[in-house]
């Protein structure tokens, strides 16, 4: 049964059993703030020109006129995102993202059997500077004179020898545009369906970027509570 549309009274602390807003799914709401799950192919924002329009904040705002856009995800790019309903509330949580106190994890599919790192722990880490590539804008590109310090976390969660690829988590230390797309692609391991940074091959060998936003984590500003979600990716 699909859910109802939520009304915009939800108190502190009440998680919503999924409605879906257009296609948005909407895990939880209190009167600070919303986590959505975005499908892939929805902008995050409105871009330029009229067919850009439709996007998550204009499908959310539809049902919650407060709702603020505190970060994004690529349009490729599937999975968890925060809303403010406040601009008191939109500041503390990007002040959040700005002192890494949000963490992030995603899921993805990568071309190639990707190793796994020798640290014990599992995790191998990717630190090389991101910059834009004028030229090419809106693509980036590592430049280790003039990139922004970029790095990544990752480990890997299984191969299929079969399709000659690897499942990966990943954990962004910082946030650039583009960031773990650009990484993987160094890596020599570029993420499926990847329209942008992939050969052609890779980019055939999925309907969509193979990329979710499956796990985030923060302290709630407004009740101090540790807030937890996950989502699974569809791939």
């Amino acid at each position: 049964m699909k859910a109802s549309p939520p009304q915009n009274n939800y108190p502190a602390g009440n998680v919503v059993a999924t409605p879906v807003i257009q296609g948005v799914k909407l895990l939880h709401a209190d009167e600070s703030l919303l986590v959505l799950d975005k499908p892939a192919g929805l902008l995050s924002v409105p871009g330029r020109g009229e067919d850009k329009q439709d996007c998550l904040s204009a499908r959310v705002q539809a049902v919650f006129a407060d709702a603020l856009i505190v970060h994004r995800l690529d349009q490729a790019t599937s999975g968890l995102m925060l809303m403010a309903r406040s601009a008191a509330m939109q500041r503390a949580l990007s002040r959040s993202f700005e002192t890494r106190e949000v963490s992030k994890r995603y899921v993805a599919v990568v071309s190639g059997h990707l190793p796994t790192p020798d640290d014990p722990s599992g995790w191998g880490l990717i630190d090389l500077p991101i910059v834009v590539d004028w030229p090419n804008r809106p693509l980036r590109i590592i430049d280790t004179e003039r990139g922004k310090p970029s790095q990544t976390r990752w480990q890997v969660l299984s191969h299929d020898v079969a399709a000659n690829t690897t499942r990966v988590e990943l954990e962004p230390v910082t946030g650039r545009s583009h960031q773990l797309r650009v990484h993987l692609k160094a890596l020599g391991h570029p993420i499926l369906g990847d329209a942008m940074y992939a050969p052609e091959t890779v980019q055939a060998a999925a309907p969509r970027l193979l990329l979710h936003a499956a796990a985030l984590k923060f302290t709630h500003p407004a009740s101090g509570l540790a807030m937890a979600f996950e989502s699974a990716p569809e791939f």
